[in-house]
């Protein structure tokens, strides 16, 4: 049963869970289309996360009590997400300056650690922390590791970053406590105003190895 948790005066949190779950990242996504298609007035925006739903409204139009209601109705009836689109992303591995630390933390070969990274099953789950910083689950237990302790400043765009069970393109210069272990041309940024990153949240992520000549050739 979902949770509803008005949040300041402006919004709501609609929590499927306590734990993440296919499942509730399931509900998740199927409300958040659902609302999307059926909004109501004074809807401002809809931001999905592991296992919960945040609706932000104008509370001049309307409150905490007509969102909540309008949620329950579409909460009530059969909620199907959209079908997830798998999008194909190369990673070059060469140069990268964490892959040695990892397989050494591992006690994996450099080959086995991208092996492992390429098996995995990533899904986009949540935007957060920075622009277009897609969190994707679905990384292989045999990498997990935690973050460094003292995280690296001025890491570019575009590295394929792991740390717990996460991966993510980063997309802006910025420092990371995350593992580098790759980097894709892949820009998640699009600069696009109605679409401003490329992947949605439910969205599959298959990586695939380029050389470092197929990277630098890539547009």
């Amino acid at each position: 049963m979902a949770l509803y948790r008005p949040i300041a005066d402006h919004a709501m949190l609609v929590e499927f869970g306590t734990a993440i779950s296919d499942a509730s990242h399931a509900q998740v996504l199927a409300l958040d289309q659902a609302l999307s298609a059926n909004p109501f007035a004074g809807f401002r925006e809809a931001t999905p996360a592991f296992v919960n739903l945040l609706v932000d409204f104008d509370p001049i139009i309307t409150d905490h009590a007509e969102v909540e209601a309008h949620l329950r109705c579409l909460a009530d009836q059969p909620l199907t997400p959209r079908t997830p689109v798998t999008w194909q992303v190369p990673v070059c591995y060469e140069n990268a300056p964490d892959l040695d630390e990892v397989a050494r933390r591992t006690g994996l070969s450099t080959d086995a650690v991208i092996a492992a990274h390429l098996a995995g099953d990533y899904r986009v789950f949540l935007y957060g922390f920075a622009p277009g910083y897609a969190y994707m689950g679905g990384l292989p237990e045999a990498i997990k590791l935690d973050r460094k302790t003292t995280p690296v400043r001025g890491v570019p765009a575009g590295q394929i970053i792991i740390a717990g069970t996460m991966c993510l393109i980063t997309t802006l210069v910025m420092p990371t406590g995350w593992w580098i272990i790759g980097r894709t041309p892949t820009r998640v940024l699009t600069g696009e105003e109605t679409r401003p990153f490329l992947f949605d949240v439910g969205d599959h992520i298959q990586f695939h190895r380029v050389s470092q000549a197929e990277f630098e050739a890539l547009p």
